[in-house]
């Protein structure tokens, strides 16, 4: 069963995480947010902090803790702001535990243990302009050419894009398959920035997470060394969709986060704004806001750890993260939207981070698999149309 009490080790890694939220994030957020620019102080303190690699364990470089320290961490970042948190999920969620996990001693040697310890950072390219849920709509492709792989294709929404280090990139390697969409024709490589083909840039105008990098990666005949194909040809989709529990877990920690962060900044509003002569505080809605807020806050917060607690004891945790990230994005968009109405016209203005927090809500309900994907997948789950089978390979198991 679920302890409902943390440990000294766990505790630490959430406060090393709100230290961060509180020093680096938050006093300057809105300028960030409005510049559209990364804190450049972020990374770099992120990393002397041991939490890029954290969960990772220590003959790789990390500190050897375990899943729900990742999720603490995970909330505490997206409390001060959700480009933070989105760090956690591309470098740890979406790279490393998946090398972790699939890639070979050589791999793990070269490409995780630098990432582990904060000296190189790493991202995760799936999405393209045209195919993002549809997983097996790419384009890319990766031709074998003797001691190579020639990869060809962009990459389109990706998180640090034009910080990383090294990208973990899935492409079609059989050209037949591709033709009928059969999802083992997918491989996945590690790619690094630097080698001749690759070219990234940024993309702005978002919506949300202006303080974060997001941008394209393109891939013009770039010779990637059959050794930096990872696990094997055609086990490119088992590990995409093994690398999105991992991503997803931390979104769903992450949205938590937000809905605690709209919640009490309502409170501290509350409590100084009156209306009709009493603070609004008093008045039964503006109290029945906060409550939903709340009651959002705690069964978000019990999924992710229920599904961060199977993590840990080396268990499938695909329908509870699905559930987890489906329910906590859900809550976080209410808590936001409610969020700026309880702040009125103060809520539609960036002079109170409500309004951030209402932009940044609606990002999580897209990425990592959408709100539609994830209402089908538990309805097929408890109507016995989907059931998961043993995982090739699944995360290590972690003592607490």
């Amino acid at each position: 069963m679920i302890a409902f009490s943390f440990t000294e080790n766990q505790l630490a890694v959430r406060d090393m995480a709100r230290e961060i939220a509180q020093k680096i994030i938050m006093p300057d957020i809105t300028e960030y947010d409005r510049s559209q620019k990364m804190n450049p102080r972020l990374l770099p303190a992120m990393a002397e902090a041991n939490l890029l690699g954290f969960c990772i364990p220590e003959k790789y470089g990390g500190l050897g803790m375990d899943y729900i320290s990742l999720g603490l961490a995970s909330e505490e970042l997206e409390y001060g702001d959700t480009s933070a948190r989105v760090i956690l999920s591309v470098h740890i969620g979406l790279f490393s535990l998946p090398v972790l996990t699939w890639a070979n001693e050589e791999q793990k040697q070269k490409y995780l243990v630098p990432a582990a310890k904060g000296e190189k950072i790493a991202t995760f390219g799936l999405t393209e302009p045209s195919a993002g849920t549809d997983a097996v709509g790419i384009k890319s492709t990766a031709v074998k050419d003797g001691d190579y792989y020639i990869l060809n294709g962009e990459k389109m929404w990706i998180s640090l894009a034009d910080m990383a280090d090294y990208f973990l990139i899935f492409a079609w390697t059989d050209q037949e398959k591709k033709k009928k969409r059969i999802h083992s024709g997918l491989s996945a490589f590690i790619v690094e920035r630097d080698w001749e083909g690759v070219s990234t840039g940024s993309i702005h105008g978002k919506l949300g997470v202006r303080a974060g990098n997001t941008g394209y990666i393109s891939f013009q005949d770039v010779k990637v060394p059959a050794k930096n194909l990872v696990y094997q040809e055609g086990a490119g989709f088992k590990i995409a969709m093994f690398c999105l529990d991992q991503g997803r877990y931390t979104v769903a920690a992450g949205s938590t986060g937000l809905i605690r962060a709209c919640r009490d900044a309502c409170i501290k509003y509350a409590k100084e704004r009156q209306t009709f002569g009493v603070n609004i505080e008093q008045h039964q809605l503006v109290k029945q806001m906060i409550a939903n807020m709340e009651a959002g806050y705690e069964y978000s917060r019990y999924l992710w750890l229920k599904a961060g607690w199977l993590k840990n004891q080396g268990k499938r945790s695909t329908k509870a993260t699905s559930l987890a990230k489906w329910i906590a994005c859900r809550e976080a968009e209410a808590a936001a939207a409610n969020a700026v109405q309880v702040h009125g016209a103060y809520g539609f203005s960036d002079e109170y981070p409500v309004e951030r927090f209402y932009r940044n809500a609606k990002g999580a309900s897209i990425y990592e698999g959408t709100r539609e994907i994830h209402t089908i997948m538990q309805a097929d789950y408890v109507l016995g149309f989907r059931q998961d089978k043993e995982l090739e390979r699944d995360l290590p198991p972690v003592e607490q």
